[in-house]
C-alpha cells in the first residue's frame, strides 16, 4: 500500500469510527455601581439586543432568552418583516415584547441596552461590533467575526481600548471533549503535530441567474448593505445568498469551514496567519449569480505545520463512508478526528470527554464578572481564524484560470506539504466525476502569497494587501481603521 493510500485509509477509518464513537459524547457595558446593586444583585438584569433576525438571530434570541436574568429588549433587522416576526416569537417566550427596529444605531443610542449579539450578514459584523463596544455594550458576534483582515484586527483593538467583553461565535471552543483533545496534544502525547485538514463537503445548487432583481418593499436596502458597496441586487434571493457575493460574504470558507480551521488552530496551538497561503478552485458545474467558489482548497503553511482547507459544493462522495465534514489533526503518534484519538494504524484509542458549557451562557458569565479571560472564544481568536479564511480567499481572487496539468506543475515547484498535490488531484477527479470540463471551464489557481504574520500583511503582493481592508461607504465606516 502506498504512503498516500495508506494515509487516506487511516483518515477514512478513523473518521468513520469517530462518527460512531462521538455520538454519545457533544465587565457589563454599564457596570453596576455599588449603590445600583440592590434587589437584583448579584444576578442583575441584563437587557440584550439581537441584531439580525433570520437563522442565527432566532437562535440568539432563544438562547439568550433562556439565560437567567437576561431580557431580550430589542430585535433589529433591515427587513422589517423579519424583525416583527422575531419580536412575536420573543414575546411568546418571555411574556414581554421587545422593540423591533430596522436600524442598529437605535440600539446603540439606548443606554439601557447592556449587551448585543450580532447575527447579521458577514459584511456588517465588524462595524456593528465596534459601534456597540464604543457605545459601552458587550458583544457576542457570529463567525466570521469580520469581512476583511483589518476589520478583525480593529475589533481586537477596540475591545482592548474600551475594556468590553467580545465573544466570537465559534462555539466549538466551549466543547469539553475538544478541550481535552487540545490538552492531550499540548502534553506531547500525539507526538510531532505537523499536518491538519478541514473538510466541508455539502452539495449546494445554483442560486439562480445573474440579473437585476426587484427589492422587497419591507427591506431597507441601504441599511442592509451598510458598509458594503452600494450595488443593485443581482440574485433572485436577497437573504442567505449574500454568502456567495464578495461584497457581502466570504464563501464557504467563511460560512462553515471557519469552525474547523478554528479547531485546528486551537488543537495545534497556532497563532498568527502563517508564513504563506495558496488557494485553488472555482465556481463550477453551473453558471449563476454567485461569485465565490463552490470548489476550493486552501493551503496554509506555518513554520512547522500545514493546514489544508477543502470545500466541495457539487455532488460528492463523503470523505469517508460515515463522515462528511470536520477536522483531522495528524501527529507522529496518531491522529485526532473530531474528538476521537486513533493510533497510526487507524484503530480507535479513545473518544475524549470533558464538561462542555453553553457558549451563550459563557458570554453572559463573562459579562457579569467583567473578566475577558473567562471567555471561551475571545475576539482575538475569532479574528485570527476568520483571517485565515480571508487570506485564502485573497489568493483565489488574485488567481488565473489554468488547465489542471499546469496547476499540478506549479504545485510541484513549491516547497509545500506532500498532501497538497494529492488533495489537488482528488479535487480534479471529483470535478471530472461531476462531468466538469476543465478545459472549457478551467480552475482558478491563486498565487502563493508570503505573509508577515506579525504585521498581518503580505510581503510580495500589493494587490493582496489592497484586499486586507476596504473603504467604507459613508456613514458606515469602521472608525480608526488603518489603510494598508
Amino acid at each position: 500500500m502506498s504512503k498516500s493510500t495508506r494515509r487516506r485509509f487511516f483518515e477514512e477509518s478513523m473518521i468513520a469510527a469517530a462518527a460512531a464513537a462521538g455520538v454519545a459524547t457533544a465587565s457589563r457595558p454599564q457596570r453596576l455601581l455599588a449603590q445600583d446593586a440592590k434587589a437584583d444583585a448579584p444576578n442583575d438584569r441584563i437587557r440584550h439586543a439581537v441584531l439580525g433576525c433570520r437563522i442565527r438571530g432566532r437562535v440568539h434570541a432563544a438562547q439568550f432568552g433562556r439565560q437567567e436574568g437576561v431580557e431580550i429588549a430589542y430585535v433589529c433587522d433591515p427587513d422589517r418583516t423579519l424583525a416583527e416576526e422575531l419580536a412575536d416569537t420573543v414575546e411568546k417566550d418571555q411574556g414581554r415584547r421587545p422593540k423591533a427596529v430596522q436600524d442598529l444605531r437605535v440600539v446603540n443610542d439606548d443606554p439601557s441596552v447592556d449587551t448585543v449579539s450580532i447575527a447579521t450578514p458577514n459584511h456588517w459584523h465588524a462595524l456593528a461590533a465596534i459601534w456597540a463596544m464604543q457605545a459601552g455594550k458587550d458583544v457576542y458576534v457570529e463567525k466570521p467575526v469580520s469581512h476583511t483582515v483589518s476589520e478583525g484586527r480593529r475589533m481586537v483593538q477596540v475591545a482592548e481600548e474600551t475594556g468590553r467583553i467580545c465573544q466570537a461565535g465559534t462555539q466549538n471552543r466551549s466543547s469539553g471533549a475538544l478541550a481535552a483533545a487540545a490538552e492531550y496534544i499540548r502534553d506531547g502525547k500525539l507526538g510531532d503535530v505537523t499536518f491538519a485538514r478541514t473538510i466541508i463537503y455539502g452539495q449546494r445548487g445554483s442560486i439562480g441567474p445573474r440579473g437585476t432583481y426587484e427589492l422587497p418593499a419591507h427591506v431597507d436596502y441601504n441599511l442592509f448593505l451598510g458598509p458594503a458597496a452600494y450595488e443593485p441586487l443581482t440574485r433572485p434571493r436577497l437573504h442567505y445568498d449574500w454568502h456567495w457575493d464578495w461584497n457581502t460574504g466570504n464563501g464557504e470558507l467563511g460560512n462553515n469551514n471557519i469552525h474547523y480551521v478554528d479547531i485546528c488552530r486551537w488543537l495545534m496551538d497556532l497563532t498568527g496567519l502563517g508564513n504563506s497561503v495558496l488557494s485553488l478552485g472555482g465556481r463550477l458545474g453551473y453558471e449563476d449569480a454567485g461569485e465565490t467558489p463552490n470548489t476550493q482548497m486552501v493551503v496554509h503553511s506555518f513554520p512547522s505545520s500545514t493546514i489544508i482547507q477543502e470545500v466541495r459544493g457539487l455532488k460528492t462522495d463523503p470523505f469517508s463512508t460515515k463522515f462528511q465534514a470536520g477536522s483531522i489533526v495528524h501527529g507522529s503518534e496518531g491522529f485526532i478526528a473530531g474528538s476521537s484519538l486513533f493510533d497510526l494504524d487507524g484503530n480507535l484509542v479513545q473518544t475524549f470527554e470533558g464538561p462542555s458549557v453553553n457558549h451563550f451562557a459563557n458570554f453572559i458569565q463573562a459579562v457579569r464578572s467583567g473578566r475577558r479571560d473567562e471567555l471561551k472564544a475571545d475576539i482575538l481568536e475569532g479574528h485570527l481564524s476568520s483571517a485565515l479564511c480571508h487570506v485564502g480567499n485573497f489568493s483565489y481572487r488574485l488567481g488565473k484560470k489554468l488547465p489542471p496539468q499546469e496547476i499540478a506543475s506549479k504545485l510541484e515547484t513549491y516547497a509545500l506539504h506532500d498532501e497538497v498535490l494529492r488533495t489537488f488531484e482528488r479535487m480534479v477527479d471529483h470535478l471530472r466525476d461531476n462531468e466538469v470540463n476543465l478545459e472549457q471551464t478551467p480552475l482558478t489557481a491563486g498565487p502563493l502569497l508570503s505573509i508577515d504574520s506579525d504585521q498581518e500583511r503580505f510581503t510580495d503582493s500589493s494587490e493582496a494587501n489592497s484586499l486586507l481592508t476596504r473603504e467604507g461607504r459613508s456613514p458606515f465606516v469602521v472608525p480608526g481603521i488603518q489603510n494598508v
